[in-house]
């Protein structure tokens, strides 16, 4: 039996999402890396391999994004951080990146959003649609660390639902192990003074706002609600004492985790609310829920789900999006959420001793 060609495939960024789809783009025989984007300069030149601890493979990474753009690539795996967060980069940035991927023939999975992005209003949709088009071209959005426990979760578990009055979503993470500065840093703003807080966080309140909304409002509009608005709000823990996490210190006084909720109204009362809670150390941050996931459904039947425990959920957020790979390339041109694609599944993971 003739056995398929490996998909050719782009990893665009190498952050700390990005490295561990590097990784499998690399080990797993049913992909070829095609190319890699790097915003480093630094990076620019070193083998991918090289890049990730894994021998040599022969492509060099590059900054220059239209030698990207004229690779010979079936899809692009979209993983740097969302432009909304930074201040010299607009949040349309990435709309026009996507959609000239999209345009060059190339298909997109992308972690800076997208899951929905009808809640965004038909401009955006037609700009993604008309790229997806003139490429011949599908774009899905997976969601971040990991994605689906937001949306895809909920709908599944309605499935056993006879009446929904109330979908509750936590999501609770530890960063303790995380490096990047950039991310507990910058955009969560561990380790900053309250006052430093408040207005380094404004771009990443507009961010989470805009990826939370979007899962909110897919699982409304397919169940059928039409949501009056999405209600955010947040709040902050300061540090009694000085500790020591992988990004750097965290001084008695700053900021060391932080919780936010978003709830989708109809007529003033929550038909979905989404909590997610950040520590920067779970084991030195009592207030609020251990890391972990869960999804609760008020009504009949009453039911809960709960993820104990993801080691490693930037791992997870990057398998999810590898996974999609092949479903994605099959699909028929233009925007493609989870309800358009067949169940994302580990095959191809599977390791026996």
């Amino acid at each position: 039996m003739a056995t398929q060609p490996p998909l050719r495939v782009v990893q665009w960024a190498t952050g700390a999402v990005g490295r561990y789809s590097l990784r499998s783009l690399i080990t797993r025989p049913e992909f070829e890396l095609a190319g890699v984007l790097v915003y480093d300069p630094d990076k620019a030149g070193q083998d991918a391999g090289t890049l990730v601890g894994l021998p040599g493979t022969g492509v060099a990474c590059t900054d220059d994004v239209d030698r990207i753009l004229a690779l010979d690539a079936d899809c692009v795996l979209h993983m740097p951080l969302p432009a909304a967060f930074f201040g010299e980069r607009s949040a349309t940035d990435d709309v026009e990146t996507i959609c000239a991927l999209l345009a060059s023939g190339k298909n997109v999975i992308t972690t800076t959003g997208f899951v929905y992005p009808a809640c965004h209003g038909r401009g955006l949709v037609d700009r993604l649609e008309d790229a997806c088009r003139r490429g011949g071209s599908s774009l899905h959005g997976t969601g971040i660390n990991p994605g689906f426990v937001s949306d895809l979760l909920p709908l599944a578990l309605s499935g056993l639902s006879s009446r929904i009055d109330h979908i509750y979503v936590r999501e609770s993470s530890d960063f303790r192990g995380h490096p990047s500065r950039q991310i507990v840093v910058d955009l969560y703003g561990f380790t900053r003074s309250a006052k430093d807080y408040a207005v380094a966080v404004r771009p990443f309140r507009a961010l989470q706002r805009s990826l939370f909304a979007e899962s909110v409002q897919l699982v409304a509009g397919h169940l059928g609600v039409t949501l009056d608005e999405v209600e955010e709000s947040d709040e902050f823990e300061l540090a009694t004492e000085e500790f020591e996490i992988a990004a750097g210190p965290v001084r008695a006084g700053t900021v060391c985790a932080s919780r936010w909720t978003f709830s989708g109204l109809v007529r003033g009362r929550p038909f979905m609310t989404v909590e997610c809670v950040y520590k920067a150390d779970s084991t030195r941050v009592s207030r609020w829920s251990a890391p972990g996931f869960t999804v609760h459904i008020e009504g009949v039947p009453q039911m809960t789900l709960a993820v104990e425990e993801m080691s490693h959920g930037l791992a997870g957020a990057a398998a999810h999006a590898v996974n999609a790979v092949a479903a994605v390339c099959a699909a028929p041109p233009g925007i493609r959420t989870v309800l358009d694609l067949p169940l994302t599944t580990g095959r191809g993971t599977v390791r026996l001793a």
